[in-house]
């Protein structure tokens, strides 16, 4: 009998037959090699860890997040799943955005075996929501594209003291209130112009663009483009070609500031300066007024010394030359040239003087411009406007109260002058019959019938006896 001649696994002979015979040497060979269950799992591990890196795709489900800060969860399908894991280590830079259940991601990470429960899982180094890596693939082509095109290329130097900045990010966002922040404790009310946009989300690129256009009017001297930290998607509008097109077109620097150290999108590479942080952008642009005021006392200072050294050292040639045998007999001739000496050295001390005072002054002038352009100054002038105001607007209403009582007096005048209740003051009286028709004449009253008569003060109900004269026919 030969091997093929052997049932099935699992198959049972028929009842009332034996089954086929094996010889003893044939089965000892087929039995299989007896393995430990950590050679098992050891050879597991390996072939496992044969695989390589991996990208696989699922549903996020499970998630977890241990008080050691290392994430678990399950990737799964419809048919399958699989336990990921992600170290602590990895989870800053791996996972960019907020983790939930029965998100469609991508993860990229190798397997590994856990000897102890006999189980494996995928350690996690990278998760990326599924779609992002055809984003990320495009991205990179433009990167390429813009970098041949000599895009990334250009760093327009900042201003060192910008008449304004224009600022572009949203005024709902953290990054506002950081980079005001910033310029209270460099320059208090240095002059910055915001224009609101939103800064993630669908269409916010081209919300994003137009803002960095409709600063670029020859007002400003350097844009500032903030927003803060977040995840890919949310900083996500900055990778995109608009903005890069609106950057690369504007007529003034563009700092970024767009996210946090780690952060790099496509606007950083094409803006003349990028900063790490909102923070950073409003230190790049904003000049510091106590580190300016200590330059200038510095350069007075060392100006000065250097001025009184120079006169020393003319001072003493001018000792050395008059101790001379040769020269005692001429001092007198070196009095008009030391005297010219004194005199200029006084010319500059004054000078300068007179410098440090103008700066001093101008300093004071410029934060005076600063603090009259302020909101609360703003404020101020209209409360007092308003308050000026205030009296002539009640003069007017109190006119205007008069002339309307006046107009209303006589229209009470005229219509008591057309009232008929004026006439039948007089001693005229309004008679009726009993259907309320006004009788003119006596002819049109029929005896026996009721009729009313109205007098200014009351009314008499009566009945018609006779008529005495009907008028003429």
């Amino acid at each position: 009998m030969s091997l093929f001649d052997l049932p099935p696994p699992g198959s049972q002979p028929e009842p009332g037959r034996p089954g086929p015979a094996i010889p003893a040497a044939a089965a000892a060979k087929a039995s299989p090699d007896i393995l430990g269950v950590s050679e098992l799992t050891g050879r597991i591990a390996g072939s496992l860890s044969s695989l390589g890196k991996l990208v696989v795709e699922g549903e996020v489900s499970a998630f977890k997040r241990a008080g050691s800060g290392h994430l678990y969860f399950q990737l799964k399908d419809d048919r399958a799943a699989l336990a990921c894991a992600v170290w602590r280590s990895r989870v800053a830079t791996g996972v960019r955005f907020d983790l939930a259940d029965g998100q469609q991601v991508l993860c990229h990470g190798t397997l590994d075996v856990y000897a102890p429960r006999g189980s494996y899982s995928l350690i996690v180094e990278r998760i990326e929501p599924r779609g992002m890596g055809e984003q990320l693939a495009k991205l990179e082509r433009l990167k390429q594209s813009l970098r041949e095109q000599g895009w990334f290329d250009r760093a327009r130097p900042i201003p060192p003291r910008p008449r304004c900045i224009g600022l572009v990010t949203s005024r709902d966002a953290d990054a506002l209130r950081d980079f005001l922040r910033t310029r209270s404790l460099r320059w208090p009310g240095y002059p910055v112009r915001l224009c609101h946009t939103r800064v993630q989300g669908p269409g916010a690129a081209q919300e994003i663009a137009g803002a960095i256009a409709r600063m670029d009017d020859g007002q400003v001297d350097v844009i500032c483009v903030v927003r803060g930290g977040g995840s890919l998607e949310d900083l996500w509008a900055f990778n995109e070609l608009p903005v890069a097109e609106a950057v690369w077109n504007c007529s003034v620097p563009v700092i970024s500031g767009v996210g946090h150290e780690s952060d790099t999108t496509l606007i950083d590479w094409v803006a003349d300066h990028r900063a790490h942080t909102p923070t950073n952008a409003a230190e790049s642009a904003i000049p510091d007024r106590k580190a300016l005021l200590e330059r200038l006392e510095r350069a007075a200072a060392y100006l000065e010394s250097a001025m009184e050294r120079q006169l020393q050292a003319r001072e003493r040639t001018l000792d050395r030359l008059v101790g001379r045998s040769g020269l005692s007999a001429g001092a007198r001739f070196l009095r008009a040239p030391e005297l010219q000496v004194h005199a200029l050295e006084k010319r500059l001390r004054l000078a300068l003087a007179n410098t440090l005072q103008s700066q001093s002054h101008r300093v004071e002038r410029l934060g005076a411009r600063l603090a009259a352009g302020s909101p609360q100054a703003r404020l101020a002038s209209l409360e007092v406007r308003l308050e000026a105001l205030t009296p002539r607007l009640n003069r007017a209403m109190a006119q205007e109260v008069e002339r309307a009582q006046a107009r209303l007096q006589d229209k009470e005048r005229w219509l008591e002058a057309i009232s008929p209740l004026a006439v039948l003051g007089r001693g005229y009286a309004l008679v009726q019959d009993a259907s309320g028709r006004v009788l003119r004449a006596a002819k049109e009253a029929v005896p026996g019938t009721q009729i009313a008569i109205t007098l200014a003060e009351g009314r008499i109900e009566s009945e018609v006896r006779r008529i005495l004269n009907e008028g003429p026919a």
